[in-house]
């Protein structure tokens, strides 16, 4: 008789229609999601009204995305021990306890202090809450339900910066925190309604040892990742941190090999389309990580917008993102994963590089079709890599699964900033200029484009038939 917590949860609730599950996760992420680029937008009116510096204030944003790192590597083990459908309204719970704490932050210290809280809920709700999804629908409706899930990561980024703006200009930046309560009440309450009761999983014995080592790892990568290119700290800080989460990364991979039941299971890289779904996606996303923090910059800095006008413009890619939702499937039924990653992600170079051509001169109209037309097929490119990643992972090994690729999406985002900000700034140096003027973001477009040309050419290796169960794609 198995003593495994998740077995006492109660049966599943009635059936629900096919779209109602990746509908309640994909709220829930989007809302993870808006919060993480709403704040951004917001860091200078809260710094005013806390009366903080606004370079300090990003301590707060930084200090997220350091919950996030340490605590995704753990969601799978916690889905597995306590039951996933728990843990998942657990971490909205914990999210949203944590945005009140937000909204009622006199100062620095309580704002990071909940920030760091909302992390930790963050971490559990996006991986759990996608690992609900992978083991309720079947492989051949995977490709449909992850089209619901790709649009919060797509959308949110975009339409982030314009709703931080509004409410922070004609409202207050606290109510930045205070619409998460509603959403969160809503999607617990879906979650209980709609959502399946864990299966039962012969859960694994805590790695403390791999937690520790991969925290400090992830933590140090994305850390150094969040401030390269900023002001203040100095210039070797951002290089030292990453090289050092490197290195308790690596020491991470020799403990995995020699544990019996390590906290992510890299055994799950000798499954050919996880293995190129996370290498070649981590460069995709590098690139796509990049857009959000490069293309407002253009418009605002380089072409003299000011941030509602960029925000109206930007916004075009969430429009095409969404007309992708109803394309994925059938595109991948006639022409399989390794046809669609590796003629589409060459496309997206090209929406890439195009990027780069753009001048205070074009007009807008064609910047925003160009836009739309970018957001559908980054939309389709990540579809098709979540889709691929968990085509041949079989149920048991979904949590460890999920915990890898959240963290490799992370890394990648973050990373992506990074890569952005020192092409910008080589860039800038190169013309011996203080200041940041249009020309400058055409290199840094096209080493965005390399990346995602380097990503098709690892996703030319798949297999002609890899993930057609998924796929559905006939030989």
């Amino acid at each position: 008789m198995s003593c495994n917590p998740a077995e006492t949860e109660t049966a599943t609730p009635a059936a629900a229609p096919f779209w109602l599950i990746p509908l309640v996760v994909a709220s829930a992420l989007f809302m993870e999601n808006m919060d993480s680029t709403v704040i951004a937008t917001s860091l200078p009116a809260i710094a005013a009204d806390l009366g903080e510096d606004p370079v300090i204030l990003k301590l707060a944003f930084t200090a997220y995305l350091l919950s996030l790192a340490v605590f995704i590597p753990v969601s799978g083990w916690c889905a597995d021990r306590f039951g996933a459908r728990k843990v998942f309204q657990a971490a909205i719970v914990v999210f949203s306890l944590a945005s009140v704490g937000c909204a009622l932050a006199g100062n620095l210290v309580e704002l990071v202090a909940a920030r760091t809280l909302q992390g930790v809920g963050g971490a559990m709700m996006v991986p759990v809450g996608r690992l609900i999804l992978l083991r309720a629908v079947p492989k051949r409706d995977l490709v449909r339900a992850l089209a619901w899930l790709t649009i919060p990561a797509l959308v949110a980024p975009v339409v982030g910066p314009l709703i931080g703006g509004f409410i922070t200009t004609y409202f207050h930046w606290r109510w930045i925190f205070w619409i998460n309560i509603p959403f969160g009440m809503l999607a617990i309450g879906l979650a209980q309604a709609y959502m399946p009761a864990s299966q039962n999983y012969e859960t694994r014995p805590m790695d403390w040892l791999g937690f520790l080592l991969s925290g400090l790892g992830f933590v140090g990568i994305i850390a150094g990742a969040s401030v390269v290119g900023r002001d203040f700290l100095p210039g070797w800080v951002a290089p030292l941190m990453m090289v050092a989460g490197a290195g308790f990364v690596g020491l991470y991979v020799v403990h995995a090999r020699r544990a019996k039941a390590p906290m992510l299971d890299l055994a799950l890289f000798r499954i050919a389309t996880f293995r190129q779904s996370i290498l070649g996606g981590g460069f995709f996303r590098i690139a796509v990580g990049a857009i959000p923090f490069l293309l407002p910059l253009l418009l605002q800095v380089g072409f003299g917008l000011n941030a509602f006008q960029s925000g109206s413009i930007t916004f075009a890619a969430a429009a095409g993102a969404l007309a992708m939702k109803f394309a994925a499937e059938p595109v991948l039924r006639q022409f399989g994963f390794r046809t669609v990653l590796t003629l589409n992600g060459l496309i997206c170079a090209c929406f890439f590089f195009g990027y780069a051509l753009f001048t205070p001169e074009t007009a807008h109209w064609l910047i925003f079709v160009v836009l739309i037309a970018g957001g559908f097929f980054r939309s389709l490119q990540f579809t098709s890599l979540n889709a691929l990643a968990y085509s041949d992972v079989d149920e048991k090994q979904m949590s460890m699964a999920t915990g890898i690729v959240s963290v490799g999406q992370q890394v990648a985002l973050s990373s992506g900033v990074a890569v952005a900000a020192l092409v910008l700034e080589g860039a800038r140096q190169w013309r011996g200029d203080a200041v940041l003027t249009a020309a400058d973001f055409g290199p840094a477009f096209a080493a965005v484009a390399g990346f995602s040309v380097v990503a098709a050419l690892i996703h030319a290796r798949l297999a002609p038939d890899a993930g057609a169960e998924v796929s559905g794609k006939r030989a």
